[in-house]
């Protein structure tokens, strides 16, 4: 990937993350959204964004309310940027955060005594 490339992905994860605090749809902020990702393509006709939301409620509902703000945010990020070509918004859900979290509690409730780990035994 190049270093261009991977300048605008920074920038559009350093502005979408700005600009999705200030969305007032209902839809968006039912958790605390965070960008883990930013991938465009080499010829700048989209971008996907991966989100992490901590809270959410309605995964459909977000969907909904991320694509009908797409527009505006991609108005939003052509101005901020000054890209010849703004890409399109694709958002996508990464889930990783929220398994990763679920895995820990699991673990974290495991019944294992620190004398059983010393010996090697389980």
């Amino acid at each position: 990937m190049s270093k261009s490339i991977l300048r605008i992905n920074e920038d559009i994860h350093r502005e979408l993350s700005a600009l999705l605090r200030d969305i007032k749809d209902p839809r968006i902020k039912q958790g605390m959204i965070s960008i883990t990702a930013v991938d465009v393509t080499s010829d700048l006709g989209q971008a996907k964004v991966y989100l992490s939301v901590y809270g959410m409620q309605n995964q459909t509902e977000l969907q909904k309310g991320l694509k009908s703000a797409s527009g505006h945010l991609r108005y939003e990020l052509g101005r901020a940027l000054s890209l010849r070509h703004t890409p399109e918004l694709k958002f996508i859900l990464d889930e990783s955060l929220e398994r990763g979290a679920a895995i820990n509690t699991i673990l974290s409730g495991l019944d294992i005594s620190h004398d059983e780990e010393a010996s090697g035994e389980l």
